[in-house]
C-alpha cells in the first residue's frame, strides 16, 4: 500500500508564535505508523518550525523553490538553503503560483528538478479551472500538466490534483470526481514513468479538504492524502484530517 501523505499549505498565514503552539499541540497527535505529514508554513518561519520538529515525525515543507542553486534572483529561495534549514519537501507549481505569478508547467518542472537535485521531496501540483471543466477538457489539460514531471525521481515525488474551481471556494470534487481524476492522472505517469514507478507514486488531493469530508475522499482507491489549505490553520481541525488518512497506512 502507499502510505498517505498529509501536507498543511499555510500560503501567507502564521506567526513564530503561532507556529510554535501549532506544532506543540500537532506532535502528540502523530502516528509514526500512520499518514506522513508535513507543514509548510511562509518562508520566515521555516527555521522555527524546522527546529520545534526536529526529531519527531513531522516533515517540515517549503511553498516553492528555485530552480537555481545560487544567483541573481531577488525575492526567490534555493532548494539548498532549504535543506540546510532541516526543510525536507518543496510544494510546486501550485495553482495560486500558476495564476497569480506566471508559473508554467515548464517553469514548475524546472523549479521541481532543482528540488529534487538539492535532496527535496516535490509535491507537484496541477489541476483544472472551472472553465475548463466546464468545457471538458479536463483531461485533456491534465494530460498536458503531469507531462511535466516526465524525468523526476519518482521515489521522491507527489502529485497533487487540485481542482482550481474548488480551492478556497468551500467547493469541493465529488469522491467520484477525484477518483477519476486520480486514476487518469495514475495511467498517465504510467506512460511517463513506467507502471510500477505509478503504481508506487501517491496521488493527493488538494481543494477544500476538511474534517467533514476528509474520510470520504481519502476511501477512494487512488487518493492517497491531502494537500490542505484554510482548513490546515487549525491544529485540531488538521488533526482530524491526519486521523482520517491513517487507517489506510499499514503497508509503507
Amino acid at each position: 500500500m502507499r502510505r498517505p501523505l498529509v501536507a498543511a499549505n499555510w500560503k501567507m498565514h502564521g506567526t513564530p508564535a503561532s507556529v510554535q503552539s501549532y506544532i506543540e499541540a500537532l506532535l502528540p497527535a502523530l502516528d509514526p505508523g500512520g499518514a506522513e505529514v508535513v507543514l509548510c508554513p511562509p518562508f520566515p518561519l521555516l527555521p522555527v518550525a524546522a527546529m520545534l520538529a526536529s526529531g519527531s515525525p513531522l516533515a517540515i515543507g517549503a511553498q516553492s523553490c528555485h530552480w537555481e542553486d545560487q544567483g541573481a534572483f531577488t525575492g526567490e529561495v534555493a532548494a539548498p538553503l532549504l535543506v540546510e534549514l532541516g526543510v525536507r519537501w518543496a510544494i510546486v507549481g501550485h495553482s495560486e503560483r500558476r495564476q497569480l505569478f506566471g508559473e508554467s508547467d515548464a517553469t514548475a518542472a524546472k523549479r521541481a528538478a532543482g528540488a529534487q537535485r538539492a535532496g527535496l521531496g516535490v509535491v507537484f501540483c496541477l489541476g483544472e479551472t472551472l472553465a475548463e471543466r466546464d468545457g471538458e477538457s479536463t483531461f485533456g489539460v491534465l494530460s498536458r500538466q503531469v507531462a511535466a514531471v516526465a524525468g523526476l525521481d519518482p521515489t521522491r515525488l507527489a502529485v497533487a490534483y487540485e481542482p482550481v474551481w474548488a480551492i478556497g471556494t468551500g467547493r469541493n470534487a465529488t469522491p467520484e470526481q477525484a477518483e477519476e481524476a486520480h486514476a487518469f492522472l495514475r495511467a498517465r505517469l504510467a506512460e511517463h514513468m513506467g507502471g510500477e514507478a505509478a503504481a508506487g507514486m501517491r496521488i493527493i488531493y488538494g481543494g477544500s479538504v476538511k474534517a467533514a469530508n476528509a474520510a470520504s475522499l481519502l476511501s477512494q482507491e487512488d487518493v492517497d492524502g491531502a494537500l490542505v489549505g484554510g482548513a490546515s490553520l487549525d491544529a485540531g481541525e488538521f488533526c482530524a484530517i491526519i486521523r482520517a488518512a491513517s487507517p489506510r497506512s499499514g503497508g509503507g
